[in-house]
C-alpha cells in the first residue's frame, strides 16, 4: 500500500530543493540579474569607446588630408606661433 504521507513529504522536499536552486544556486535568478547588469555596463562602456574611436578616425583623416589640422593642433596644444606673429596670453583674474 502506498503511504501518501511519505509521497507528499518527498514531493515537498523535492519542491523545496528546486526552489532553493532557483533562488540561490548556480544560474539562480539573482545571478542572472547580476550578469544582466554587468552586460549593460559593458554595453555602455563599449558605446562610449565606439564614439571615441569614431572621433579619432575623423581626426586621423583630417591629419592625413592636410596641414591645417596639424597646424591647429600645434597652436592649441603646444602654443606654437608662426614666424612674425605675436603671442598674447590672457590670464583671467
Amino acid at each position: 500500500m502506498i503511504r501518501w504521507k511519505w509521497v507528499c513529504g518527498a514531493l515537498g522536499l523535492l519542491l523545496l530543493a528546486l526552489q532553493a536552486a532557483l533562488w540561490i544556486g548556480q544560474g539562480s535568478v539573482a545571478e542572472v540579474v547580476a550578469l544582466q547588469r554587468q552586460i549593460d555596463a559593458y554595453r555602455q562602456g563599449n558605446a562610449a569607446l565606439r564614439d571615441r574611436n569614431r572621433r579619432l578616425e575623423v581626426e586621423v583623416q583630417e591629419f592625413k588630408s592636410g596641414l591645417d589640422s596639424v597646424e591647429e593642433m600645434a597652436r592649441e596644444e603646444l602654443g606654437m606661433v608662426r614666424e612674425g606673429e605675436t603671442f598674447y596670453l590672457l590670464v583671467k583674474p
